[in-house]
């Protein structure tokens, strides 16, 4: 996809809610695989990256100024450098000539999205091939300099990338060459869009002919330097080089270790399904200006679903990625042995080389504007956000004239400026990073009382709102880079999984700012200043010789670089989503409360925290019906309150519908000694019925298939542990009354009773852990650690 504005995919977006606010607003209406650990570290250790740090156009160093390079020139470099192209079997829009579908308008020369998709697929039938496959390239040079860089840009009439479907489609490979020594110094492949990062290769070997490997729809473009052709590899494995030298940010453990380059998700076993471009309410081929455009023109239909929402579990069943059409220079002599090889097992076509100059005087490609629509939780009815594509030439863009400004990776950007003083330093910014995974139920909890997270079985669609930028994930990760500071809100979407939204605060920072999206013992002590709307590190950009080290502030080795700030969303860098046939919304009702409520927090007995970030009146939360929560809220004073949620795991439903159940309310939430007090009766209750079944069970001699068992004279260790939890239940609840009742002293010294009564009840569940089922055992042990850190926050509490 190409961004007319500068960036590397096809076009602008703008959030545009279905209430119709403005662009640039908060729309507000009514994956992946796994990747070795150890693979990774040998990857990286052999790549040598260091810790990340972004390159914004506006404070990075300056680069030179540039010119175009003679046309023999040009000519000769660009047929040495021609790339070979690798498409997905299924990819119905293959690198062309525009120039067919041009047309003029006062007096202008421009290329109709209908026209362009439509006489496309009509000379393919025509022709039985691909027509006028083409490549166009220019070429610049830096003044003064020795470093030149070959562009080959190439256009394709229609875009069907899952969340960014668009008419025409520009990508770009740059490749860096120093004309002194004749040594290519970098490629950089264009990716979805300029927020995320390009794929990118550090000194390839002189002999080298570049490669493209094209995701299927979209174009986005990864590069394969090693030996297997045909397939992108992230990390070094075995014989083989990795086929990016991008960087990771060592600062985060959870990404220490992960190249980030888009890559090509599908090559590494990502999954992520199609959907079928709509206008004006209707599939895009049902268009009376699309006759000979129908459903088989797009994406094959086993990767096309119609929409997220019409499915109520992650797709299982999609196709993997396979190599079916390459694209080769028509002048290029024989190929490689290994590009033979894959030659061998895909169709194989001649493209023609022409210079960009053929088409720079089209001054425009036009459509109408297509949109996506993201869903937004939201109090009561969801949210819609749009997200909208425009189109463009891509003659005007910043790295058409100076292509340093397409160098996503700071290391690299850093080494040609080492090397070359045309190119500037890399430069602070601002980069938002998470990981997609999957809430799903755990084998160590009761049932339907406790979850687990695993990787995702599909990639995700992030889309930042208040920006607006929409990035897909790459095995699990999204990353948007060159994020303004201030307010966001970011919500995440993925086939048939309910929706995630969160805002978050960018940039602004200091070194004592602590996480609001955090781990369990955030905001563990009342009146606390330490927590904030997103987690944030400065870190800093380092070359392959530096280490960068933990802490709130980095530097590198020579520490002459500026910090960089990365925020995360999620809790630890991780937002769970929920399968909507599983999801159930936790809505949280701010309205009347007492207390000015800042933060919105869940986290289930087994899995702990999920979800915690700044709520401005009221909010919702998707969860998992199976899970055991905790909510959190807390307030502008630091304050905390605590309510107990168990959702329905079998709601009285028809199998069949795929509408998720009633939400869960809870209503007017406050925060202080009350509210914790209450929490503590609570969760104490619930662990007291469910202790207090096993011994009715075996009252009425009925064993059970785990859940319960035949005591044999072995209850007394259990009714000691039923007596111990009611007594913990009575000194709770006496001492949420003696708060309500302005008592802080006396409710304390309820308070003093549960912590001593907690100890007391982690003796019983040892007593009890013969007699008590595993996972039962397991719950009462997670909850009586909860139930302890609550009554430390409530001692804590200056509001009763």
């Amino acid at each position: 996809m190409t961004d007319p504005t500068g960036g590397s995919a096809g076009s602008d977006s703008d959030a545009v809610p279905g209430s119709g606010a403005t662009p640039g607003s908060d729309a507000v209406a009514g994956s992946g695989s796994d990747i070795d650990r150890r693979t990774l570290l040998s990857a990286i250790a052999g790549a040598g990256v260091g810790a990340l740090a972004g390159c914004s156009a506006t404070e990075r160093g300056e680069d030179s100024e540039t010119t175009e390079v003679a046309d023999e020139t040009a000519k000769e470099l660009a047929t040495r450098f021609a790339p070979t192209l690798y498409f997905d079997q299924a990819e119905p829009w293959l690198p062309t000539d525009p120039r067919p579908y041009a047309s003029e308008v006062d007096g202008e020369s421009i290329v109709d999205g209908f026209d362009a998709l439509d006489g496309y697929h009509e000379r393919y039938a025509e022709m039985g091939e691909p027509p006028d496959p083409a490549v166009f390239y220019r070429a610049v040079e830096y003044d003064e300099s020795p470093l030149v860089v070959v562009q080959f840009w190439m256009y394709s009439a229609f875009d069907q990338f899952t969340a960014n479907f668009h008419w025409h489609d520009w990508e770009v490979l740059h490749v860096y060459v120093d004309t002194e020594t004749d040594r290519p110094q970098l490629y950089v492949a264009s990716s979805h869009s300029r927020k995320i990062p390009n794929n990118e290769f550090l000194d390839p070997e002189p002999e080298m002919v570049p490669r493209i490997l094209s995701e299927l729809g979209s174009h986005s473009s990864a590069l394969s330097v090693n030996d297997e052709p045909n397939r992108f590899q992230r990390l070094a494995g075995g014989d083989l080089a990795a086929d990016i030298t991008n960087s990771a940010i060592e600062s985060l453990e959870a990404l220490s270790e992960l190249p980030l380059a888009y890559g090509l998700p599908r090559d590494e076993g990502g999954r992520l399904p199609f959907v079928v471009p709509e206008y004006e309410g209707a599939p895009v081929y049902e268009h009376d200006r699309l006759p000979n455009v129908d459903s088989e023109s797009l994406v094959d239909e086993e990767l096309t679903i119609r929409s997220f929402e019409a499915l109520t579990s992650p797709p299982t069943d999609l196709p993997e990625r396979s190599t079916g059409i390459v694209l080769r220079h028509a002048e290029r002599e024989e190929p490689a042995a290994e590009d033979a090889v894959a030659d061998e097992e895909a169709t194989s076509y001649d493209y023609e080389l022409l210079p960009a100059s053929e088409v720079q005087d089209i001054t425009d490609y036009t459509g109408p504007q297509l949109s996506f629509e993201f869903a937004v939780p939201q109090f009561a009815e969801d949210a819609v956000a749009g997200h909208i594509t425009t189109t463009g030439a891509p003659w005007d863009q910043p790295r058409v004239e100076n292509p340093a400004a397409d160098i996503t990776d700071p290391n690299h950007r850093r080494e040609l400026s080492n090397r070359y003083d045309a190119i500037g330093d890399a430069a602070a910014t601002n980069t938002v990073v998470t990981r997609i995974t999957e809430a799903i139920p755990t084998d160590d909890a009761p049932e339907g009382e406790g979850l687990t997270t695993q990787a995702g079985t599909v990639e995700a669609i992030a889309l930042l709102e208040s920006e607006p930028a929409m990035v897909p994930t790459f095995g699990g990760v999204a990353v948007a880079r060159d994020v303004p500071e201030g307010e966001h809100r970011l919500t995440v979407n993925a086939a048939g999984q309910a929706p995630h939204s969160q805002r978050l605060t960018v940039g602004g920072g200091s070194d004592d700012t602590a996480t609001a999206s955090g781990s369990d013992d955030t905001a563990t002590a009342s009146g606390s200043d330490d927590t904030a709307t997103a987690s944030e590190t400065d870190t800093a950009t380092a070359t392959t010789d530096a280490t960068a080290t933990s802490g709130s502030e980095q530097s590198t080795s020579d520490g002459s670089d500026p910090a960089q700030r990365i925020t995360t969303a999620g809790v630890d860098t991780e937002i769970p989503l929920v399968a909507r046939e599983n999801a159930q919304k936790l809505e949280v009702d701010a309205e009347g409360t007492d207390a000015d409520l800042s933060d919105l927090a869940v986290e289930d007995d087994f899995a702990g925290r999920l979800y915690d970030a700044p709520m401005d009146g009221p909010d919702a939360v998707y969860v998992h019906r199976g899970g055991a929560y905790t909510t959190e809220v807390r307030d502008t004073e630091g304050e905390i309150g605590a309510f107990r949620v168990n959702p329905d795991p079998d709601p009285d439903a028809d199998d069949d519908d795929a509408a998720t159940p009633p939400s869960v309310r809870i209503d007017r939430p406050d925060t202080g000694k009350a509210s914790l007090s209450s929490f503590l009766a609570s969760i104490a209750a619930e662990t007291r019925d469910e202790t207090a079944e096993l011994l009715d069970d075996d009252t009425d001699d009925t064993g059970g298939d785990g859940g319960g068992t035949a005591l044999d004279g072995r209850e007394n260790s259990l009714r000691g542990l039923v007596r111990a939890l009611e007594a913990i239940v009575t000194a709770a609840e006496r001492a949420a009354e003696n708060a309500r009742n302005g008592n802080g002293q006396r409710a304390d010294r309820r308070l003093d009773a549960v912590a001593n009564g907690l100890e007391t009840v982690v003796e019983r569940i040892e007593a009890a852990s013969e007699d008590l089922p595993d996972p039962l055992t397991n719950a009462a042990r997670n909850r009586v650690e909860q139930a302890t850190r609550r009554t430390e926050q409530a001692k804590a509490a200056n509001r009763l």
